[in-house]
């Protein structure tokens, strides 16, 4: 039996970490397929540019492995083409003329590249053409066409790998990850609504909200690198565009009420208290299933349990006015209960287009509206 639990546990762990395993096993095979064709090809340096170039640009999806390599070779082409023109310029016969040829490399280079990240390679290889070139006996011109065709054919190689070892779809990473921001969200709702019945810790509400916003950012990044594999006709899922700009909407949502989260004062903590919790209990269950649909390609879970919440907290904050019970709160005090209803109801807006998003994912077109 405890081999059996031992085994369990690996097989659990292996699969917790799939994506990790099988990009480790692309790149090998984009630095190996890389060091096999410099040798049929005899390469100088051994290829050095050639291998680098596959292991570098070879990332977790496709889209990424295309995204970085045209970032690579503009920036290469960028930098060989300058080094180049300067080389021809400006000879390093001096080690005094060789410290202004790079100066005048290195300086213009590096202000592009802060302009534009497409050219943080390009300081990089001007200064491999530069130093390179003596070295191997290439004039700068010869030695700038060299470095550029060498980084092209790591990236064609870096793309093949990515294409026929182990491919991984970003629209595919894409689903996973927003899957993963759901279930994390489904987790803080609670915690954050539960702030306007009592005192939460700042520091952790902070971390809290650091962490779903470095993971909504990086959904974005993946949703890009999914849009080129669109492009290029890699994918026939969705865009993921619609997704991404539901989860900014949601995470902004999750600001507010983080911000306007402090105890409200009584009686209204014991009238809406109950509710509010209600709410969270039922978005947090929507969230996580939301999370298991886009996991399980189905349909989104109907929103009837988080519309029946808020109609009942508008109808508790109607009867508490008709009472007269908000009359003696102080200003800061009523717009935070008005902003508590505001953010719901943008919430509850999200949510249906949070469905719309789930619900193209699913196999069946066309949306499916909750009953």
């Amino acid at each position: 039996m405890n081999k059996i639990a031992y085994w369990n546990r690996l097989r659990a762990a292996i699969a917790a970490r799939r994506a990790q395993l099988r990009f480790s096993l692309r790149m090998t095979a984009a630095g190996l397929s890389a060091l096999l064709v410099t040798q049929v090809l005899s390469l100088p340096l051994h290829g050095l540019w050639v291998v680098l170039t596959a292991v570098v640009v070879t990332q977790m999806s496709v889209g990424g492995s295309l995204r970085a390599t045209v970032e690579y070779i503009i920036g290469t082409l960028g930098g060989a083409v300058y080094a180049g023109a300067i080389g021809l310029i400006a000879p390093d016969t001096t080690i005094i003329a060789q410290a202004i040829v790079l100066a005048l490399t290195i300086g213009p280079l590096a202000f592009a590249a802060a302009l534009n990240p497409n050219f943080r390679v390009a300081p990089f290889s001007a200064v491999l053409v530069l130093l390179l070139s003596g070295q191997l006996g290439e004039g700068p011109v010869e030695s700038a066409i060299t470095r550029f065709w060498e980084v092209a054919l790591g990236g064609a190689i870096a793309i093949a790998a990515s294409l026929l070892v182990f491919p991984e779809r970003a629209h595919s990473l894409g689903a996973q990850a927003a899957a993963r921001i759901l279930d994390r969200m489904a987790s803080v709702l609670p915690k954050l609504l539960a702030g306007f019945t009592r005192q939460l810790d700042p520091k952790e509400m902070g971390r809290i909200q650091d962490d779903i916003g470095h993971a909504v950012s990086a959904f974005q990044d993946i949703a890009a690198e999914a849009k080129r594999e669109h492009l290029i006709n890699l994918t026939s899922g969705p865009d993921p565009a619609p997704l991404a700009r539901t989860l900014l909407r949601l995470r902004h949502d999750f600001v507010i009420i983080g911000r306007a989260a402090a105890p409200l004062p009584e009686p209204l903590v014991g009238r809406l208290g109950p509710l509010l919790g209600r709410v969270g209990v039922e978005a947090g269950a929507f969230l996580r299933e939301g999370a298991t649909a886009l996991n399980m390609r189905r349909s989104p879970p109907p929103l009837r349990a988080i519309e029946a919440c808020l109609k009942d907290y508008e109808t508790a904050v109607a009867l508490l006015r008709k009472e007269g019970l908000t009359l003696p709160l102080a200003i800061e005090e009523l717009e935070r209960l008005f902003s508590v209803g505001f953010v719901l109801e943008q919430l509850c807006r999200d949510f249906i287009d949070l469905a719309r998003c789930i619900q193209e994912y699913a196999p069946s077109s066309g949306l499916k509206r909750s009953p």
